[in-house]
């Protein structure tokens, strides 16, 4: 008697791709504007033959989320993280789909600090067009897709530093001069400044906590000074000081693999300070 037939595996190129036309065929449908942005639509000049990625991200008209997301939870995806709980930012919302894989929905992207969509706007105005299982996708323009890989890698750890210092060497002066424009028209230079390790030129600005503690030079304590210098007015500020020690349920959920129970959440509340303190101790003590 034959045995019986494997399971394919879909190459996670091929899964990205058809995940990226999903999720485009739902917005096209709603009238949605997105930019596919990271991973496998980065133009080939910026990243010669880097790794594809490994989940779905795009940028969205701010005005046009709500609408989106809803769409999203109807069509099978799960939301795996909030905008709440996903990052320091507030950035973007996760989902998960069992056949497309992750999708992260950016509202704005972290670094880029004119007003969102003003932001978006800009963007969208500069758009070019990339072909995914058949779909026609939007793209941001190659300057700016360099302002995104920059000011992402800035809190993604030293070797997309790295990655991103090798594109702006590569870069002709043509680029550097474009990718330069960007990022004044964005107000990025902070973010796209500690990417290269130019933090301390921003010194005294309201984001520098932020970013030094993001960009790893910093534990807990220092993420949450920075986000709180960095709140836009009183209601920004009472709501860090508020949200500091709540715990991250979703965070905690994603560790253990399951809901926590009452008893957990408490312990991780008495937890997170006490490995806020041994992060402070080992950094001034790295013996």
């Amino acid at each position: 008697m034959p045995s019986a037939p494997r399971s394919a595996q879909v190459p996670l190129a091929v899964r990205l791709h058809f995940g990226r036309a999903a999720v485009q065929t739902i917005a096209d449908g709603l009238g949605v504007d997105l930019l596919h942005i990271k991973g496998d639509t980065v133009d080939p000049m910026l990243r010669p033959g880097r790794p594809a990625g490994s989940d779905v991200d795009v940028l969205v008209r701010p005005a046009h989320v709500a609408v989106l997301d809803s769409a999203l939870r109807r069509h099978g995806w799960i939301v795996y993280s909030t905008f709440r709980g996903g990052s320091p930012f507030g950035h973007a919302q996760t989902y998960r789909h069992d056949v497309w894989g992750y999708l992260d929905l950016h509202r704005f992207f972290p670094g880029i600090e004119v007003d969102p969509a003003a932001a978006f706007s800009r963007l969208w105005r500069d758009r070019g067009r990339r072909d995914f299982a058949g779909v026609e996708c939007a793209v941001p323009g190659v300057p700016a897709q360099a302002v995104i890989l920059a000011v992402n890698s800035a809190r993604a750890g030293a070797w997309a530093r790295a990655d991103v210092g090798g594109m702006w060497t590569d870069a002709g002066p043509r680029l550097r001069a474009a990718i330069d424009r960007e990022v004044r028209a964005l107000d990025a230079r902070l973010a796209f400044d500690a990417a290269f390790g130019r933090i301390e030129r921003h010194r005294g600005e309201r984001g520098y906590h932020l970013w030094k503690a993001v960009s790893g030079h910093g534990g807990r304590f220092e993420e949450w000074w920075g986000r709180l210098r960095a709140s836009r007015g009183i209601h920004g500020a009472i709501g860090i000081i508020v949200l500091a020690p709540q715990v991250n349920t979703e965070a905690l959920s994603h560790r253990l693999g399951r809901a926590p129970t009452p008893g957990e959440v408490v312990g991780e509340f008495f937890r997170r300070p006490l490995r806020g303190i041994l992060e402070t101790v080992r950094r001034k003590d790295p013996r």
